[in-house]
């Protein structure tokens, strides 16, 4: 896919404000320190679209964006964010939880995972919540320049062992860096080939 525009819409902080559910949305969402933003930007071509910080926990709302004018890509806040009390992160879970299972145009999320740790309680937990409720969603791997190749790929085997322990079969994994721009075209292809599945079978999401 090649990205020929890309438009910030509007935040939201609250799943109700969101645009019209009348384009296809894919959905990113991770731990607070993941990587989001930046690989948003890099997956895109633009520098600064998603705003980035050095302090974990800055996107605090419903961030769309139009993309080619045909879909909306959508930063949602982190989850389990330690920094900030506990009235706060139990918001973020509401609007997290409340978009996710209400946003009726989300056809797939995806769940950010850094590479460079072991499989974290967290994330995991995430990941069962998503099963559970039958969110269709992909994992990706973030931060994959950070180690050496195949440690890189080692852990994204123990979360793979770590979740075939449920799992009957796991669903689609990339492995990324934002920095080096790899992986990226691969999240790209696969909402090329989901929008245009959508399109052929000409799915009304009103």
């Amino acid at each position: 896919m090649i990205i020929k525009t890309a438009e910030f819409l509007k935040s939201s902080s609250k799943w109700q404000e969101c645009p019209e559910p009348t384009l296809p949305e894919y959905a990113f969402i991770g731990r607070s320190n993941v990587g989001k933003s930046s690989l948003i930007n890099g997956m895109l071509n633009h520098k600064d679209l998603a705003k980035t910080s050095q302090t974990p926990g800055k996107t605090q709302l419903i961030n769309h964006f139009l993309i080619n004018e045909n879909w909306y890509l959508t930063d949602l806040p982190g989850y389990g964010y330690a920094r900030v009390s506990k009235s706060m992160r139990k918001d973020f879970e509401k609007l997290i939880t409340n978009y996710i299972l209400n946003r009726k145009n989300l056809v797939n999320l995806f769940v950010l995972v850094d590479s460079r740790h072991t499989p974290q309680k967290i994330d995991l937990e995430f990941i069962g919540w998503c099963g559970e409720n039958g969110v269709p969603f992909s994992i990706v791997f973030t931060k994959a320049d950070k180690l050496k190749p195949n440690a890189a790929i080692d852990n994204v085997e123990n979360y793979k062992k770590e979740l075939l322990e449920t799992w009957e079969e796991l669903p689609e994994i990339f492995l990324t860096s934002a920095e080096k721009r790899t992986g990226t075209d691969d999240i790209l292809k696969l909402i090329t080939t989901t929008n245009e599945f959508l399109q052929k079978n000409k799915v009304n999401f009103s």
